[in-house]
């Protein structure tokens, strides 16, 4: 039948505590008030833009979306598969790191690396029925680690205003609880995804893309049902057609998007 949804409502909270302090905060609200997420709410004390520090609810850098998430930002309302279910975007870390930039020639060098709590269990043996990356979200992320061993991300990206920016981005570690009040339960159980990451345009031709690869290990006896490998990509081009003043709008444009993208729970066939 008929229905309609409000999908998203942000709120950004922003403040220069200090020349060298910066406060930033996002609260989200999706499918009306279903979901309620602080999705970020981290500090930035800045030394210098080679070297600053970041603590508090940030966004791991991985893949092109989980940072540059905001639906404004995108010529789509639904966001790309392999940044959703393979990159478990939106994803909201508790955690601390550094960031900076550097600037070889006309070139930007961005790097990232930050320690997290990192997803939980609920990877496998949960409600889908499958590997399920997302699914290893929980509230309790942001009270504690499950397992006491945090996750590491690292991002480094290379842009260049010709040519455009391409990164590379790792994010895991031990996602079970193998430890219980002092005495091994189970085996430790590591998760990790690398992504690729490309954003560049060609004349007036907007290119976006994305490949993550997931490897997860799962108990052996479940090797036959869950998948230890996963993948998924997308490409994503836009193209304005018409750029003039319109219905009042100074700046209005209309664009042609197109997107293609593929995903696969568990690379491989059954013997």
């Amino acid at each position: 039948g008929f229905s309609m949804e409000l999908r998203r409502f942000n709120i950004f909270l922003y403040s220069n505590i200090h020349d060298k302090i910066k406060f930033l905060s996002e609260v989200e609200f999706e499918h009306g008030t279903e979901e309620i997420a602080l999705e970020t709410a981290l500090l930035d004390v800045e030394f210098n833009p080679a070297l600053n520090l970041r603590a508090g609810i940030i966004l791991p850098q991985i893949g092109l979306v989980n940072t540059n998430h905001d639906s404004p930002n995108w010529e789509f309302v639904e966001r790309p598969l392999s940044s959703t279910e393979i990159i478990p975007s939106t994803l909201s870390e508790v955690g601390f790191g550094l960031h900076g930039k550097l600037f070889p020639g006309k070139n930007i060098l961005t790097y990232d690396a930050y320690l997290v709590n990192g997803l939980q269990e609920n990877v496998i043996l949960n409600g889908e029925g499958k590997t399920h990356i997302p699914s290893g979200k929980s509230p309790e992320m942001f009270e504690e680690d499950n397992n006491g061993v945090p996750m590491f991300n690292g991002k480094v990206s290379f842009s260049n205003k010709k040519y455009g920016e391409a990164g590379i981005s790792y994010y895991g570690g031990i996602y079970n609880r193998f430890n219980m009040e002092g005495n091994i339960v189970e085996e430790k159980r590591n998760l990790s995804i690398v992504a690729f990451d490309l954003s560049a345009q060609i004349k007036k031709l907007k290119i976006f893309g994305e490949f993550a690869f997931a490897n997860i290990e799962v108990p052996a006896n479940l090797h036959e049902i869950y998948g230890t490998k996963q993948y998924g990509s997308f490409l994503e081009l836009s193209y304005p057609v018409l750029k003039r003043k319109m219905l009042g709008f100074e700046k209005a444009a209309l664009n042609i998007n197109m997107r293609a993208e593929k995903i696969d729970y568990n690379i491989g066939a059954f013997s």
